[in-house]
């Protein structure tokens, strides 16, 4: 599938991939909205198949970090229609087992998408280290000529 005929714009998909306790992650209310299916749908498939999410695969926000991102992103507080308990958020592996627990061809779908974006970000992110390294390794170069 070409990116001019994806289902889900890549742009789209990396807005909503975070980077929560050193990790990049999306939070269930996210991918329910990309799977079309209800975050509550979402997270009753997911407790259903508990076994297959270990901590690396998934795990749930702490009061701190959803508050963290209340603030930062705007979600509404409980008691006004937004949410009443932290989110889960999804390690790739997690995002990945997901396909496997919706079962259906739109959640194959969308996860190849995602799949392809968090590979565009890690390459991106090597990019920048390679580019950062080569960067120190100049500075160090210059100081010890200027020495």
């Amino acid at each position: 599938m070409k990116n001019s005929q994806a289902l889900i714009p890549r742009e789209i998909i990396e807005q909503k991939i975070y980077f929560i306790r050193g990790q990049k992650v999306m939070l269930d209310s996210d991918l329910a909205r990309l799977y079309e299916v209800a975050t509550f749908n979402l997270n009753k498939a997911v407790k259903r198949n508990l076994d297959r999410f270990p901590q690396d695969f998934m795990f749930q926000l702490s009061a701190k970090e959803f508050e963290s991102l209340r603030f930062h992103f705007g979600i509404s507080k409980p008691g006004r229609g937004g949410r009443r308990y932290p989110p889960y958020a999804f390690t790739e592996q997690g995002v990945a087992m997901l396909s496997s627990v919706l079962n259906s061809k739109r959640a194959v779908q969308v996860n190849i998408e995602i799949m392809r974006a968090f590979v565009r970000l890690r390459e991106i992110l090597s990019t920048h280290k390679d580019l950062a390294r080569k960067l120190e390794e100049l500075v160090t170069l210059v100081r010890r000529l200027a020495a």
